[in-house]
């Protein structure tokens, strides 16, 4: 991962908590108001939640799990999902119940809470995990640059399906994907370091097989 994207997951965190900060506030709420009356009504783009649905995420990171331990013998790469889709969607689950922030339509002794979205920050978490191990090891540049843009498309549209649909705020949602991806961020931080560790390792024991003969 490029260092590029280290200061944009700083920024990500800050928004999150900026949204924390002002989602209550009267602006923030007309905002929400807007973008519920410009994304209702879209059929297509309601139809679009499947993708967030646990059934989905569970399928897919299930497959890539597979894939992982049968044909790149990756292990770290599964503790990376785990990591990411596992662990990120129980925080999400566990902030969702500490802020309980009822879903719109919903009153507050129902207990189905939006903030941050789950839809939009394991959605990110699956689709991004998928594109980067997906891309990992591909030929090209531009194939890898496909890869990447078909994962940022569909997370965006996983997300605002949630709006479209009028289940969730775009605060919500904007609160799990900037919180999603500074997780994803912080797990491939510590997977390139523990790979670098590992490679280094390698190295040093060829080198020393080769000074023993």
């Amino acid at each position: 991962m490029k260092r590029v994207f280290y200061p944009l997951a700083m920024a990500t965190l800050l928004g999150f908590f900026g949204i924390l900060y002002y989602y209550q506030q009267e602006p923030a709420r007309e905002l929400d108001e807007q973008a519920a009356s410009w994304f209702g009504g879209f059929g297509w783009l309601q139809a679009m939640s499947f993708i967030g649905e646990q059934w989905t995420i569970f399928a897919v990171s299930f497959l890539l799990l597979v894939f992982l331990w049968a044909f790149r013998q990756n292990y770290r790469g599964m503790l990376f999902v785990f990591l990411t889709v596992g662990a990120g969607n129980a925080l999400n689950h566990l902030l969702q119940q500490w802020f309980a922030r009822p879903m719109p339509g919903f009153p507050e002794e129902v207990a189905s809470y939006g903030f941050p979205s789950n839809h939009a920050m394991v959605g990110l978490l699956y689709l991004f995990t998928l594109a980067y191990f997906l891309g990992e090891r591909v030929g090209t540049k531009s194939l890898r640059l496909a890869i990447w843009l078909a994962a940022i498309l569909l997370t965006l549209l996983t997300a605002l399906s949630q709006v479209a649909s009028g289940v969730q705020y775009l605060s919500d949602v904007l609160a799990g994907l900037f919180l999603g991806y500074t997780l994803f961020v912080l797990v491939a931080i510590w997977y390139e370091m523990r790979e670098r560790q590992f490679r280094k390792r390698q190295y040093m024991r060829t080198v020393e097989r080769e000074d023993v003969n």
